[in-house]
């Protein structure tokens, strides 16, 4: 069995950029993607995942998709912001951060793409990144933090599968 399992989380559906929202570090989540968001936390419930910590960019709108998905769960896990995690942030700087965690063994990790991609395909060993829909989540299993070698990719599911997920 892996020491950890990761769970990486692209925020939910946002407002869209432009002249509304000259900060982009502010730019928060729709109703709609709050909504969203809140059922397909209620797939990975259904799913039997837990989680000892939600490490999250400090940006708004990922701050919102992890307080929505750390609410789905009874024994509400911490949130915990990491900034590696901001758009332009290093995928060796988020390995480097997750050290600090390695004695938590279900860790969400919420980000933004490109970002999120590049790090799933570190942490699996794949040759390209994988492309993350707002809201899609995957899990990784590794052996060790930060990662000796690849982990495994155990499964990849789109905001749609989790959603029908919590019925």
């Amino acid at each position: 069995m892996a020491a950890h399992k990761l769970y990486l989380i692209r925020h939910g559906v946002a407002e869209e950029r432009g002249d509304g929202w000259p900060d982009d570090t502010r730019r928060p989540l729709t109703e709609g993607g709050m909504a969203g968001l809140r059922k397909e936390a209620r797939g990975l419930v259904r799913l039997g995942v837990t989680f000892d910590a939600v490490l999250t960019s400090p940006l708004v709108r990922a701050r919102q998709t992890a307080d929505i998905v750390a609410a789905a769960f009874d024994t509400r896990p911490p949130i915990v912001t990491i900034d590696s995690l901001s758009p332009g942030g290093s995928t060796q700087s988020v390995l480097n951060d997750l050290e600090a965690h390695a004695r938590r063994a279900n860790i969400a990790i919420v980000g933004h793409e490109p970002g999120m991609g590049e790090l799933a395909a570190r942490l699996a060993g794949l040759k390209r990144a994988m492309e993350f829909k707002k809201g899609a989540v995957c899990r990784i299993d590794i052996a060790s933090l930060p990662p000796a070698g690849p982990g495994a990719l155990r499964w990849f599911l789109t905001p749609k599968i989790l959603r029908e997920l919590r019925k």
